[in-house]
C-alpha cells in the first residue's frame, strides 16, 4: 500500500510547505535517525548537516540503533559518540528538503526563516529480486524501501 497522507494533520497551510518521497531504497533505521536529528532545525542547518555526512566530515549519531556500532573520534554529537555515514539516505533527504523548499518558494514563503517542523519515516513496500545462485536456481531477496515526509514551517522573526 502506498502512503498518500501526511502523519501530521493540524498544520496551518499558509505558513507551511510539505514534501513526501515514497518507496525510496533506503534503510528505515537510518531514515528514523535522520528524521530525529533534523527535526526542529533551520532548513539551512539541516541541509549543511546532511551535506557534511555525505562528505564524511560529520557522522550521524545513532541513538536507538547503535548496537555493534563503533565510536567516532572527536566530541559527542547529540550526546552520542556511536555513529555511521548513511550516504544514500542523506542524498534522498537532501532531495526531499529541496522539494519542500521549492514548494515554500512557490507559496511565497521566506526560505531564510524556514524550520523543519515535522519529519517522519515509515516502512514502504518490499520489492523482491533474485540473487543468482548457480545456473538454474535462484534465491529471492527482499529489498528495503521507506516512505519519508517533511513539513517546513516559516517562523516569525
Amino acid at each position: 500500500m502506498v502512503k498518500s497522507t501526511y502523519q501530521l494533520k493540524d498544520v496551518d497551510e499558509k505558513i507551511t510547505a510539505k514534501a513526501m518521497l515514497k518507496n525510496r531504497p533506503i534503510s528505515l533505521k537510518y531514515a528514523t535517525e535522520i528524521c530525529r536529528e533534523i527535526k526542529g532545525k533551520p532548513l539551512e542547518k539541516a541541509e549543511k548537516m546532511l551535506q557534511d555526512i555525505i562528505e564524511m566530515r560529520r557522522y550521524l549519531p545513532l541513538r536507538k540503533y547503535h548496537k555493534k556500532v563503533p565510536h567516532r573520534k572527536g566530541k559527542a554529537i547529540s550526546g552520542q559518540k556511536a555513529g555511521r555515514y548513511p550516504i544514500t539516505a542523506c542524498k534522498h533527504f537532501l532531495e526531499l528538503l529541496s522539494y519542500a523548499k521549492a514548494n515554500a518558494e512557490n507559496k511565497g514563503l521566506d526560505t531564510e526563516k524556514l524550520i523543519v517542523k515535522h519529519a517522519f519515516a515509515c516502512q514502504g513496500y518490499r520489492r523482491f529480486s533474485m540473487q543468482t545462485k548457480g545456473r538454474i536456481a535462484g534465491k529471492r531477496r527482499r529489498k528495503k524501501s521507506t516512505h519519508i515526509e517533511v513539513i517546513l514551517q516559516e517562523v516569525k522573526a
